[in-house]
């Protein structure tokens, strides 16, 4: 225990984490800083898998409706998942199947870019925590060597230098690092079957729109 009490200075702790998270945010940017700490509670809520069952099973409905009443009849399925209801809300209202499809790839490459911004500062901060480390280090040696007459100084300088070089390779190997892999992993499969979703909507919309099944709901309505 009382090692652990040696391992623990909340000042230098603070400083640390204070330091990394000025650096990513002058390489990242004010944008990815706020969706890196935004996006910290899809490490334990987000759930692709079950998202991508609920997704295809809403589909099946969404197909269903329009088989029976058009696609301007979908938007009527509810559907739980933002993404998920805004794409049946755009088919829905879409007036051509190539502008439902350009509105897909654009929502798709957004959301791939707005995942990669808060990937990215994680990785930021995994990058610059083992150098932020050894100049903690490099601080504590030149404090060490500074007050070899006095041993009372030697101390503390050397406590700096370690814990410096520990708190660096902690943040960017059990922190930053692990949250940004599965940051990606996450998006990955997000993107995996909102992807799908989209490329099964829009053989729905081409075979609503197409003439002779156009004619045929008119003709059963």
């Amino acid at each position: 225990m009382q090692v652990l009490t040696h391992l623990l200075d909340p000042i230098t702790l603070g400083a640390m984490l204070l330091g990394c998270a000025l650096f990513a945010l002058m390489q990242t940017g004010a944008k990815a800083t706020a969706r890196g700490f935004m996006a910290l509670p899809a490490l334990w809520r987000a759930d692709p898998e079950r998202d991508m069952l609920l997704a295809r099973a809403t589909m099946t409905r969404v197909d269903h409706v329009a088989q029976l009443r058009g696609l301007q009849c979908t938007d009527r399925v509810r559907a739980a998942n933002p993404f998920l209801a805004l794409a049946i809300r755009k088919l829905a209202d879409t007036e051509t199947v190539d502008r439902f499809e350009m509105w897909a790839e654009q929502a798709l490459a957004d959301r791939r870019a707005r995942h990669e911004t808060a990937h990215k500062f994680w990785l930021s901060v995994a990058d610059v925590a083992p150098a932020l480390g050894m100049a903690g280090t490099i601080i504590g040696l030149v404090g060490m060597f500074a007050g070899m007459d006095d041993p009372a100084k030697i101390g503390p300088s050397m406590a700096l230098a370690l814990l410096t070089t520990l708190y660096g390779v902690v943040l960017a190997n059990l922190v930053a690092a692990p949250i940004a892999t599965r940051l990606a992993d996450l998006s990955e499969r997000e993107l995996a079957w909102q992807t799908e979703l989209c490329q099964r909507m829009l053989r729905v919309a081409r075979r609503e729109t197409a003439p002779v099944r156009r004619a045929s709901i008119r003709e059963v309505a």
